[in-house]
């Protein structure tokens, strides 16, 4: 378990998955448009040689993708050994879907399609969700964003992947939110109240896995097998990709990594959301009351000694967390962002990968340590991304 690994195939790679039996076509689509998203451009014979279904299966099958709508051919490859290839990739708005995130002070709405790539956005920002209103906001915007559409391309919006932490109400104790608003959302259904908003497929993910999903699609290849995401939100939102699977766990909020304790400097045992945080943050500045939430251009102009604390002491807390998790789940890679600006996230996940180097265990090779990609958004990107996912992959 303390062993350097190198990977040389995507875990996206679906040469397992290949199904030839008449009634299972549905699985061997999935299994094609899999080969394609995840190597645009292939050929029909490289889709066959991924998949391991039979080069008459395969075209087949692209006959109906392409009647729907869901990849398109390029011009043929011409001047190479045997017949001229075709590169075949995914159509961008061959299938769309829309992202949603509600979190402690922020909430977002995102249209994403086919390519990972987000076509609308709108964002808000609060000193707490108000469960009165903020539903009615995410159901203007999510009809707003639909009617931004040619009708053509509405059509391909099926899904609303919403993202959410495991327990929105408890954290809003420690942003003095009112006790009316915790109280409403622990008994409220988000996604009962908004599927009485639109009529499109709703599927809840929480945060920190779907955070994890959007950066696991946004690694160049080969993508690791399995890798350890945190997010310095205003908790420690995290994820695990363990052997190609998301660990959800059984109540879909599995991977709650910010929970474990940590011993921060000259403490006892405490959850790593305490320290690894924005609300460890605003702590560290002088109270919450100074920024709720922080703006994403906040360079920390002004509160360098404070900031400069809060890296330090997050970066220890995560590599502690990170040791403890990698001691079960072996894995080469882990992702640190967060919902501060990308320079930002970038020192903290140096910083990581400086604790975990220092670490005083025998035969540990530290897993290599790469900072994110989405920062504030990866949560709603994610939740589009897996809706996509688990309906045409």
């Amino acid at each position: 378990m303390f062993k350097s690994q190198q990977h040389t195939r995507d875990v996206f790679a679906p040469a397992k998955l290949g199904m030839r039996h008449n009634t299972l076509r549905k699985a061997n689509s999935k299994t094609v448009m899999r080969a394609i998203g995840f190597n645009p451009g292939v050929s029909n014979a490289g889709i066959s040689r991924i998949s391991g279904l039979a080069p008459q299966t395969v075209s087949a099958i692209l006959l109906d993708l392409e009647d729907n709508g869901l990849i398109m051919r390029g011009d043929a490859v011409r001047g190479k050994r045997g017949q001229p290839a075709t590169p075949i990739s995914l159509h961008p708005h061959g299938g769309l879907a829309i992202g949603v995130e509600i979190s402690w002070t922020r909430a977002e709405v995102l249209l994403l399609n086919l390519h990972a790539e987000v076509v609308q956005s709108h964002s808000l920002t609060y000193a707490y969700p108000d469960a009165h209103s903020l539903l009615d906001w995410i159901g203007e915007r999510i009809k707003e964003t639909l009617g931004a559409l040619p009708p053509q391309r509405r059509k391909k919006v099926l899904d609303v992947g919403l993202a959410i932490p495991a327990d929105l109400g408890g954290g809003m104790s420690e942003l003095y939110a009112p006790e009316e608003q915790i109280a409403l959302w622990r008994e409220i259904n988000p996604k009962a109240e908004l599927a009485r908003k639109t009529p499109l497929d709703i599927t809840v993910f929480n945060d920190g896995n779907a955070a994890c999903w959007s950066e696991l699609i946004a690694l160049s290849t080969p993508r690791p097998a399995s890798i350890v995401y945190l997010l310095a939100s205003d908790f420690l939102a995290a994820g695990i990709v363990g052997d190609g699977e998301l660990w959800e766990g059984p109540t879909g909020h599995g991977a709650d990594l910010g929970s474990m304790l940590v011993h921060p400097e000259g403490g006892g045992p405490l959850e790593a959301h305490y320290t690894a945080s924005l609300l460890a943050l605003r702590k560290t500045i002088g109270g919450n009351e100074i920024f709720a939430p922080f703006p994403p251009e906040w360079t920390g102009e002004g509160y360098e000694e404070q900031l400069n604390t809060w890296i330090a002491a997050s970066a220890r807390a995560m590599a502690s967390v990170i040791f403890n998790t990698v001691t079960v789940l072996e894995t080469p890679l882990v992702i640190i962002d967060s919902s501060l600006s990308r320079e930002l996230s970038q020192r903290l996940a140096t910083e990581v990968q400086t604790c975990l180097e220092s670490l005083p265990v025998r035969r540990f090779v530290p897993p290599r340590v790469s900072a994110g990609k989405n920062g504030a958004l990866a949560s709603a990107i994610g939740a589009a991304e897996l809706a996509l996912y688990r309906r045409y992959f």
